[in-house]
């Protein structure tokens, strides 16, 4: 913890923090002081972060703050329960909280201001699915995923053009180097053009010669397609063959073998392929990566010069000695607990080392056997071609059957090697395991006596210095590869560069006399796309004047037509009522009463004399009503209270029957009953 405040203080007095801090100062920060000092840190990082927390609610800080280590991928150490008190730490400044986050942040600054800067550009926004489906919101989302990726593109080549290491000055060298080329070039061109331009017919020649150089282009692709598609079917030839001797080998060994044997023969397999997944192909991708990843910082590396290689041979110098120091004081110290550990240690190694060198022999044995069944399947359709029949007849069966008989002698006497093998095997585990006891037990009293000793951690480093001696003979040789398979390469591209530019001198010619026949069309197409222009404006403006006369045209003929159509509605409706009027009136003029019942006028008159006498008679009706209402009114309510009179009654009839019942006495019986 001490370490850790050292360092964090050491960072905050530097720049750009420069803050003055002692030991004493920073561990007597009250708890909004240590949040502000983090949130100066957070603004180094990201300016978005630059904030007075005075001004800004506790839960805002808090978020803030979360928000941004998030996209920083800090994590705190601990499960689900430690993660809400980081929270609450978080939010009221607590020291133990604090100090990892600063210690973690003052680390690597430059790695965090990328990380922030590339989280304000890669951080997607999700898009509920409900408005994606609006074309233009989705449009907008589409849009937004294309120019993300096109900016990680962008970042990648910033990146690596930061670190390949090429100056301004070579470039300017190497383009003003290309310049004069295609100076030359032009001038290359243009004689020749002079020269092919007296000769007659230049035109067709050129044509030919380009129509030729397409046929070429399309025959090499055409070859190319063809030879794709013999690898093509050649794979699939191989793949149908593989397929079919597995599937032959399968159908042999269900014919003949038992299930115990297939049971122990797939846990062998399955034994080897874990054994091969989880330890042998886990380390050489391990050791791939740690190539490729060391080629890959040679690379970025710039070239070196004559003093970085003496720079760098006189610290390998150094280390060498120093390391020789080391093992002579271990040497000289000669303690008899690290012999015992260094002994367990070459046991195990050998353990190790055995059994990487059976299963490198066991999957070779594999290969073998898979290309040799390969090359039998092959011979058997070879011979299956020319004969037919693969019948083995006389000596030929009988050299078959011992040839067996010897493999299966051969095959026995493996399969008691292995059985050994596995045997000893099983016993080389059970000693592993048990010194790997051992050496846990032994280390850890190496430790305890280290720290006695108040030498802790030697046999660490110890370690560590063996470990980085043999890493540093391996990055030597491997450097020394690197730079002479680059200086090949660098041949090879000077080699390529040079059979390119002779290339290119024919194409240049070309590119000239086209650039000029482009330059031509398109000022023909120029002059053409005005004429059409001003052509196309003047039927434009036509088109519109036949348009609106059209329309109007149009709007005239509707309107007729409804006009049309309702003179004609009236007209009808004129006939039907001039037609009932000369009906009315022949029935009113005929002397027959039956007709003129029939008229329209005598049925009027008919029903306004119904109509009057029904209203005379209401009227007459309504007098009476008037006359009798208040005597009708009288006898309601007389009738009202004698109803009242009589329910009145009623009640005291029932009362003073209810009161004579109480206290009496009545004999029945011979007996004596009081009634209450």
């Amino acid at each position: 913890m001490s370490d850790q405040i050292k360092f964090i203080v050491d960072s905050l007095n530097k720049e750009p923090f420069r803050k003055n801090y002692n030991l004493i100062t920073f561990d007597s920060l009250e708890p909004m002081q240590l949040l502000q000092v983090l949130s100066d840190v957070l603004a180094e990082i990201d300016p978005k972060q630059l904030v007075d927390i005075r001004e800004e609610m506790p839960e805002q800080t808090a978020k803030r703050m979360l928000n941004l280590l998030g996209i920083l991928k800090y994590k705190p150490s601990g499960n689900a329960t430690d993660m809400s008190t980081f929270r609450q730490g978080l939010v009221i400044g607590s020291k133990p909280v604090i100090y990892p986050v600063l210690h973690w942040l003052l680390q690597r600054p430059n790695e965090l201001k990328k990380r922030a800067y590339l989280a304000r550009f890669l951080i997607k926004l999700e898009v509920p699915t409900e408005f994606l489906q609006d074309e233009t919101v989705a449009d907008t989302n589409k849009q937004y995923e294309e120019l993300m990726e096109t900016f990680k593109t962008l970042h990648k080549e910033y990146e690596q053009l930061k670190t390949s290491g090429f100056s301004t000055a070579e470039i300017r060298k190497d383009i003003s180097a290309m310049e004069e080329e295609k100076d030359q070039l032009i001038k290359r061109v243009e004689h020749l053009k002079k020269r092919v331009e007296t000769a007659q017919n230049h035109q067709w020649m050129l044509k030919i010669a380009r129509q030729l150089r397409v046929e070429k282009e399309r025959e090499e692709y055409l070859a190319q397609q063809k030879q794709e598609q013999k690898n093509q079917l050649f794979h699939a030839v191989q793949r149908l063959q593989r397929v079919q001797n597995q599937l032959k080998g399968m159908r042999q060994t269900a014919a003949d073998a038992k299930p115990e044997s297939l049971m122990k023969r797939l846990e062998e397999e399955i034994k080897f392929n874990l054994y091969m997944v989880t330890e042998k192909f886990p380390k050489e991708i391990e050791n791939k990566k740690k190539e490729l990843h060391f080629l890959q910082k040679v690379v970025s590396e710039p070239a070196m010069g004559h003093s970085d290689l003496l720079e760098l041979e006189s610290k390998i110098n150094e280390i060498n000695t120093e390391v020789n120091q080391l093992i002579e004081k271990k040497v000289m110290r000669n303690e008899p607990i690290e012999g015992k550990l260094s002994l367990y240690r070459q046991q195990a190694s050998i353990i190790s080392r055995k059994k990487e060198a059976k299963a490198e022999e066991l999957q070779e044995a594999k290969e073998k056997l898979a290309s040799l069944e390969r090359e039998a399947s092959v011979k058997r359709n070879q011979t299956r071609e020319f004969d037919g029949t693969e019948v083995l007849k006389g000596d030929e069966f009988k050299r078959y059957v011992n040839k067996l008989r010897s493999k299966s002698t051969v095959f026995k006497k493996k399969h008691q090697i292995i059985a050994e093998l596995k045997a000893e095997f099983g016993l080389l585990q059970r000693t592993e395991e048990l010194l790997k006891q051992r050496h846990e037990n032994i280390q850890q009293q190496l430790e305890t006596m280290e720290e006695k000793k108040g030498v802790s951690g030697y046999s660490y480093t110890q370690e560590e210095l063996e470990r980085v001696s043999a890493l540093k003979s391996e990055v030597d040789e491997m450097k020394g590869r690197t730079l002479d398979d680059m200086s090949e390469m660098v041949k090879k591209l000077n080699s390529l560069v040079s059979e390119k530019k002779s290339a290119l001198v024919s194409v240049i010619k070309e590119l000239r006399q086209l650039r000029q026949k482009c330059q031509e069309l398109t000022q023909e197409c120029d002059e053409k796309k005005s004429q059409y222009d001003s052509c196309a404006a003047g039927l434009e403006s036509n088109r519109s004047k036949l348009e609106q006369e059209v329309r109007r045209l149009r709007e005239e003929c509707l309107q007729e037509e409804s006009r049309y159509h309702y003179t004609n509605c009236m007209i009808k409706n004129l006939e039907v009522q001039l037609r009932r009027a000369t009906d009315e009136m022949k029935a009113y003029i005929s002397s027959d009463q039956e007709e003129k019942r029939k008229a329209i006028r005598e049925q009027y008159t008919k029903n306004i004399a119904e109509q009057e006498n029904l209203g005379k008679k209401l009227r007459e009706k309504q007098k009476a009503v008037r006359e009798s209402h208040g005597p009708n009114m009288k006898q309601a309510k007389m009738w009202r209270d004698l109803e009242q009179l009589m329910e009145c009654k009623k009640q005291c009839f029932l009362k003073q029957q209810s009161q004579t019942s109480i206290g009496q006495v009545i004999q029945e019986g011979g007996e004596d009953r009081l009634i209450l």
